[in-house]
């Protein structure tokens, strides 16, 4: 049994999350050796207690503490007004930019012949229920503008289109290409209140 090196293997495991390479964990690895008491040690707290308390809101698909999350729970929302967007990512992009005040729907993901993704394979039911269930005024699609995106976008409307409720789409702002989550926040307000029907 071969020993593994304690700081070899945090900075592999640093190294693949999203924006950080090899060099990039190699260096915050070594600031928090320099001090571990105040940079590593609450850290691993932090990492310990997020992963033991956070989980996927029932209703919308969000993470938080709670299920139903603080979003889904807030009567001060416009709970007939849903926001379809890909992953957790986008929503936070959203709240982060204040442009939405409705509630929200995280799909998990988007369509990919590539990678085999299929409808099954997204929360496309749970979001058909919740029409069902009643009291949704319109549906946004803010996916990304990306070729399975538009594809995801054209399946929604699809299975949307006998439920009787409005279905719009993101409009200017979003360059052809974007994520969500990488826009500044005006791009996306000025997106989301330029939303035309899809």
């Amino acid at each position: 049994m071969r020993n593994i090196d304690p700081v070899e293997d945090l900075i592999a495991l640093l190294a693949r999350l999203p924006g950080y390479g090899r060099r990039s964990a190699r260096r915050a690895v070594l600031r928090m050796l320099m001090d571990p008491q105040r940079q590593m040690l609450p850290l691993a707290d932090a990492l310990r207690n997020a992963a033991e308390a956070v989980l996927p809101c029932d209703v919308c698909g969000n993470l938080d503490t709670r299920s139903p999350c603080h979003i889904c729970d807030d009567p001060q929302r416009m709970q007939g007004l849903i926001c379809v967007v890909e992953g957790v990512a986008d929503l936070w992009a959203l709240e982060r930019a204040q442009a939405h005040r409705g509630s929200y729907h995280v799909l998990g993901g988007t369509l990919s012949a590539l990678a085999g993704i299929g409808p099954e394979d997204l929360r496309i039911q749970p979001l058909l229920a919740r029409i069902e269930a009643g009291g949704v005024e319109e549906i946004i699609i803010a996916l990304p503008v990306t070729v399975d995106g538009a594809t995801t976008a054209h399946v929604l409307m699809d299975r949307l289109g006998d439920t009787g409720v409005p279905v719009t789409r993101l409009a200017q702002g979003v360059p052809i290409g974007g994520a969500l989550d990488v826009l500044d926040d005006g791009t996306l307000a000025a997106a989301l209140r330029a939303r035309r029907p899809a």
